[in-house]
């Protein structure tokens, strides 16, 4: 594709890639589940149409450390703030027996890797190339990721917060691993910083409304 065109289909992709990731968290999740595999025909065919390389989707290992010193500037400060927040509503200091689940942990990290690769290898970048102003892009990017949390009052207003953050870091330095690591780590604060029954377990989407504790 010439330049004009790749700017016009990002355009479009920016906008028709949320809206199917919506559509599965509203709906298709309950009615069409194997609508998943679509996600990864699609990120295949953006990445192999746009000649994308490991360099520009950040999976690289040669700035791991410039990109890993970053995120501990910034993670760490969204850490500091959520330990607050954890104070101020008086969070347990001891967690409930059971809760700390390896293979479990290790599912949510890699959720969070498939996250930042639909974040910012595709959603950012093609961001970067619809609008041309980096402040512009992280913004909807922070706005995109939001908006995939919804209804969740908790978590909206936090992953705008972190996804233009993060989006921010990933047009710095190119890199995945560490942003995946830092929002595993905010995801968890998060869940013990802030009630549950606020955030309902983290829950998006209809999950929200039919969490068992509203029952």
């Amino acid at each position: 594709m010439n330049p004009r065109s790749k700017r016009w289909f990002a355009r479009v992709e920016v906008i028709l890639f949320p809206a199917f990731v919506l559509w599965f968290i509203w709906q298709l999740q309950f009615t069409a589940r194997w609508t998943w595999l679509l996600f990864v025909v699609w990120l295949a065919a953006s990445f192999a149409a746009y000649r994308d390389n490991p360099s520009t989707l950040g999976w690289r290992a040669d700035n791991l450390w410039s990109a890993t010193r970053l995120a501990l500037i910034v993670f760490g400060l969204f850490a500091a703030g959520l330990l607050a927040i954890a104070i101020t509503l008086r969070a347990p200091w001891s967690l409930p027996p059971g809760s700390v689940f390896w293979p479990r942990l290790f599912g949510y990290f890699a959720f969070c890797v498939v996250q930042q690769v639909a974040l910012n290898s595709l959603i950012h970048n093609r961001m970067l190339l619809a609008i041309g102003n980096e402040w512009i892009a992280t913004t909807l990017t922070g706005i995109i990721f939001a908006a995939c949390h919804w209804p969740n009052p908790v978590l909206v207003p936090l992953t705008f917060i972190g996804g233009a953050a993060m989006s921010w870091m990933f047009g710095r330095v190119r890199n995945i691993l560490p942003l995946a690591i830092g929002q595993t780590v905010l995801g968890l604060m998060v869940s013990w910083a802030f009630p549950m029954a606020w955030h309902h377990h983290l829950r998006v989407g209809p999950g929200y409304y039919t969490w068992p504790g509203l029952r």
